[in-house]
C-alpha cells in the first residue's frame, strides 16, 4: 500500500468497516447503522427535530423521514412542544433506549479488541488524540 492509498480517510474508513460490520452482525440489533447513528444522537431529555438535523448533519426534511420511520417501527417518539406547536421534539421510546444500550455493547467490545491489539496504553493515546480532533472534551 503506498502512502498515498493509507491517507488518514481510508484508514478511518477501514476501522469504521469493521465497525459496521460488527454492527450488521450482532443478531441483536435490527436496525441499520444510519438508524442507530440517529437513535443515539436524541439525548435522554429530548431534542427538537431542528437540532437533530443540525447535529446529524442531514436536512431538516431528510431528519424528519428518518424519525418518522423510527417512530413507526417505535424506537422514537414526536411531541408537539409544550411553548410551540410547530416544533417536535424527539425522544427515545424504551426499545430505543435498548437498541442504543446494544449497539453500546457492541462497540465497546470492539474497542476493547482493538486495545487488546495495539495495547491499552497505546489505544488510550489513540483515542484520547481522536476525542481531541473531533473537538470532545477530555475523558
Amino acid at each position: 500500500m503506498t502512502t498515498q492509498e493509507r491517507h488518514v480517510m481510508l484508514v478511518l474508513g477501514l476501522l469504521f468497516a469493521q465497525a459496521r460490520e460488527l454492527v450488521i452482525n450482532d443478531s441483536a440489533i435490527v436496525l441499520r447503522p444510519s438508524q442507530l447513528r440517529v437513535i443515539g444522537m436524541v439525548p435522554g431529555e429530548g431534542i427538537t427535530v431542528t437540532d437533530l438535523a443540525d447535529r446529524v448533519g442531514m436536512t431538516k426534511q431528510g431528519i424528519g423521514q428518518f424519525v418518522g420511520h423510527l417512530v413507526d417501527k417505535g424506537y422514537l417518539t414526536a411531541e408537539v412542544h409544550p411553548d410551540d406547536r410547530r416544533v417536535r421534539v424527539v425522544r427515545r421510546t424504551s426499545l430505543g433506549q435498548q437498541a442504543s444500550r446494544q449497539l453500546e455493547l457492541v462497540l465497546a467490545d470492539l474497542e476493547s479488541q482493538w486495545a487488546e491489539r495495539i495495547g491499552t496504553r497505546v489505544y488510550g493515546e489513540f483515542r484520547a488524540a481522536l476525542d481531541q480532533l473531533a473537538g470532545l472534551p477530555p475523558g
